[in-house]
């Protein structure tokens, strides 16, 4: 074998023991056999170019060809040309692979299952990194820098495995870089002539030169070599030791169960990554199909996982012991006999793209008839799937509870065990005390637990001014839930996390439940649960009734019946604002007055749907220098005056906003009634939203139409360009315009997320009046001295800005990104206008 071929086989074996180190992450390790394969023939196409021979260049890159011809051969040959060539279908496949990889790593807790993403993320990263070795090693004849791609791919196993990974497969990897080094020594030697033998030196000739001799030493640098190597790898085996290791790493999923009496490892999906991802897909996919013998599924919720175990930066669940699934499951804790429950009896099924690791299932589940390697937690009373079982296709029975306690019974509720109320109302030190604060403000007055659980529920849901909002991340740390009470915005998870900590720094037994709301119902009688089910609620712990569903979440799920009629006589709180009867899936949206023809990227706050364009709409386009200009002078004063470019747009579109208003007449105004519907689909000067014109047209030449006033001025861009420089004055320092809410709530936010007072905040709430009444009243009336309001807001606004913060409102303002909208908008209409001027079209027209 020549010595570059024994160096290609070297560079194969490094990266694959490299790779091994992966093997604990995932099951099962077929992946590893693709690898190996598709290595080998990247390798022999390598060998190959080498003996052409083709440029150094040219052979990297027909070794990167044959790897993308053999992926594409693996993962997307539906979609390549003659089933090998890559084309743009199998570049798009390619990339979903990539994408749905990426987010199961996210979702699987270790071992995750091979999914075809994962499989594709494992078998592409070890082909790129084995091309890498081997282009390093062999074809430039570097092995040393070898070794960093090798540790970045051994990195990333450590980095995913939880306490890192074994010494076993950092041994394993060690080695594999250790023979490609002696392999290339050996190389470099062989080239230079015979090796130098350490036989017995003669009188004249001190050294021999030959091959060594049988039993004996090695030449000196080989002997050298591995000397230093030995060196090198005792280090690093002690150094590790004396640092601090990985607690943990991104597929790690505390609680995913413990080895029950049949031993095994259990893989549970994370349920958090898993809900907001879910919420926030494009598509409603069906996940579960059901049938129950309840006609009344308010209350089915499916659930999945209990989360018990609050740190301050998170809720999981807590590791306890599993055990096999019982033939009946204990009664529920703490349901005394004299609760009304019914018995229900659900069929399930379960999609087969659906891969959840926890089996979801209506709470207090009674018996479970379902196959498979499924182990049951007593305390959470949930099924887990044991050595890669999951739901992917399940039918399964279930039997349950229907539990309806009284409020009475609630409120007569006796304290908890002490064990059980120590466990489940513990809350770190590093918790913000605003979480305590805040909760015994909202239950001031509350005289039981129960009392105190609705007030918090009705605080979230109904008076605290939150709103829903999925866009918003689930977020982390000690401070996750103090933003969240600040922002009052979020999605299920925060109303859960938050309600359930609050419960507990008021003494209250509280944990948090994953799972599903009970969908809706179909025409054969069946119920379907889809993936914007998907849901997070606090469930509280009531000695007598055991652990109970409360709904903070506004617009999800049904609020119970029990926290609806408070008829215990010590409840009575005559302050508390009526609930909702029921809450939708999804929030219901706002009323629109654009007849649907604005498009989805121009429904901003201020920019469409309920306010109107007016004349003069967007920024003045000076057009193309003169050409006498030099280009190199013209070059470099467009260089110097490009960052200055949103802050001078900012200035004059300011200016022409408010003095619209300045000029505003006094008329008595007309009806909006009569302006046809392209003058409301976009606010003034918004080229963007509609172009600039429809209102002038329709609104100023004092045309007939039904609506307008004789010989008198829309007063509405008067009114509507202030608003404009107010929203858009709110977006520069940071509050981002919301195209769900009205002119009223929009100013609201502003004032609450600006932390605009006195003043300022009264300022506000005026431009948004003016604007209402100019919209909606039967007879618009100009409102003056609006001018002066937007300039006392943006004041208020950066009075109470940090300094970064007024340095970008000034030098790069956000809603400067309406010039590269305007200029979009004007391009759009200009091809368009050239299109139609072509011959044909004319001829046609």
């Amino acid at each position: 074998m020549s010595g570059r071929a024994r160096l290609a086989v070297c560079a194969m074996v490094a990266t694959l023991s490299a790779a091994c180190a992966l093997l604990p992450l995932v099951e099962p390790i077929g992946w590893m056999f693709q690898a190996a394969a598709l290595l080998g023939l990247v390798i022999v196409a390598g060998a190959l170019a080498r003996r052409v021979p083709l440029a150094r260049p040219l052979t990297v890159a027909a070794q990167a060809l044959t790897g993308l011809l053999l992926l594409t051969l693996l993962f997307a040959r539906g979609q390549a040309v003659a089933g090998v060539l890559p084309g743009p279908d199998a570049f798009h496949e390619f990339g979903q692979l990539l994408q749905e990889g990426a987010s199961d790593v996210g979702r699987y807790a270790i071992p995750a299952p091979v999914t075809t993403g994962i499989r594709l993320l494992l078998v592409g990263g070890v082909l790129v990194i084995g091309l890498i070795v081997d282009a390093l090693a062999v074809t430039y004849r570097s092995a040393a820098p070898a070794g960093l791609p090798l540790l970045a791919l051994y990195s990333v196993a450590a980095g995913l495995a939880k306490d890192g990974t074994g010494w076993l497969w950092f041994l394993v990897a060690a080695a594999g870089y250790l023979l490609l080094l002696l392999a290339e020594g050996r190389d470099r030697l062989s080239r230079w002539g015979r090796v130098f033998g350490g036989g017995p030196t003669t009188a004249g000739r001190p050294y021999a030169a030959g091959p060594v001799p049988p039993g004996g030493a090695a030449p000196a640098p080989i002997r050298t070599g591995r000397r230093i190597g030995a060196l090198a790898l005792g280090i690093a085996l002690v150094v590790p030791a004396a640092l601090p290791s990985l607690s943990g790493g991104l597929l790690d999923m505390s609680g995913r169960g413990g080895a029950g009496s049949a031993g095994g490892t259990i893989s549970a999906v994370n349920p958090l990554v898993s809900l907001q991802d879910s919420l926030n897909q494009p598509e409603d996919r069906e996940v579960l199909n059901y049938r129950t013998t309840t006609p009344d599924t308010r209350d089915l919720y499916l659930r999945i996982v209990a989360l018990d175990q609050f740190d301050g930066a998170a809720w999981k669940p807590s590791q306890r012991t599993v055990v096999d699934v019982p033939d009946r499951l204990p009664a529920p804790p703490g349901l005394a006999p004299d609760v009304d429950t019914t018995a229900v009896n659900t069929s399930v099924s379960a999609a087969r793209w659906y891969a959840q690791n926890w089996l979801p299932m209506p709470y207090p589940a009674s018996r479970v008839d379902i196959p498979g390697r499924w182990r049951f937690e007593p305390e959470g009373r949930t099924l887990v799937g044991d050595r890669g079982q999951n739901t992917r296709g399940a039918r399964y029975q279930v039997e349950s509870l229907i539990v309806r306690p009284t409020a009475r019974q609630l409120a007569d509720a006796p304290r908890p065990r002490p064990a059980l109320r120590r466990e489940y109302t513990r809350v770190p030190d590093s918790l913000p005390p605003v979480v305590e604060r805040t909760a015994r403000q909202v239950t001031r007055g509350a005289r039981s637990d129960y009392a105190k659980a609705v007030r918090l529920q009705d605080w979230f849901a109904l008076r605290g001014g939150f709103t829903y909002n999925t866009d918003v991340r689930a977020g982390s740390g000690t401070r996750a839930i103090e933003r969240f009470l600040e922002q009052k915005q979020g999605f299920c998870v925060h109303f859960a996390f938050s309600m359930a900590a609050m419960a507990r720094t008021l003494g209250i037994p509280a944990r948090v439940a994953v799972g599903f709301t009970p969908g809706g119902k179909r025409a054969d009688g069946s119920y379907s649960v889809g993936l914007k089910d998907a849901h997070a609620w606090p469930e509280v712990y009531f000695e007598g009734v055991g652990w109970t569903r409360f709904e903070p979440t506004p617009s999800r799920g049904s609020v119970p019946d029990y926290t609806v009629t408070a008829d215990a006589p010590d409840e009575a709180d005559p302050g508390r604002a009526e609930p909702l009867p029921g809450r939708t899936a999804a929030p219901e949206p706002a009323p629109s007055t654009d007849g649907g023809t604005c498009p989805p990227d121009q429904r901003r706050v201020a920019e469409c749907g309920a306010l109107p364009q007016a004349s003069g709409g967007g920024p003045a386009d000076d057009g193309p220098p003169p050409g006498a200009v030099a280009a190199g002078a013209l070059a470099a004063l467009l260089v110097l005056l490009l960052p200055a470019v949103p802050l001078l747009w900012r200035i004059r579109s300011r200016a022409r906003r408010l003095a619209k208003n300045r000029a505003a007449p006094p008329g008595s105004g007309h009806s909006a009634a009569g302006f046809p519907r392209s003058s409301r689909s976009s606010l003034p000067g918004d080229s963007r939203a509609g172009g600039s014109g429809p209102l002038t047209g329709a609104a100023t030449t004092g045309s007939a139409g039904a609506g307008s006033r004789p010989g008198g001025a829309d007063p509405r861009p008067a009114v509507l360009g202030p608003w404009r420089e107010l929203v858009d004055s709110g977006w520069d320092y940071g509050i981002v315009p919301d195209d769900a809410l009205t002119p009223r709530k929009a100013a609201e936010r502003i004032v609450r997320v600006g932390e605009l007072t006195g003043p300022a905040a009264e300022a506000a709430h005026r431009v948004a009046g003016a604007v209402e009444q100019a919209l909606y009243a039967p007879r618009p009336e100009a409102t003056p001295g609006l001018a002066d309001d937007v300039r006392q807001v943006r004041t208020g606004l950066r009075a109470a800005a940090s300094r970064a913060q007024r340095l970008r409102a000034l030098l790069a303002p956000p809603s400067a990104a309406r010039l590269l909208w305007s200029a979009s908008a004007r391009a759009s209409a200009l091809a368009g206008r050239l299109r139609m001027a072509a011959p044909g079209r004319s001829a046609a027209r």
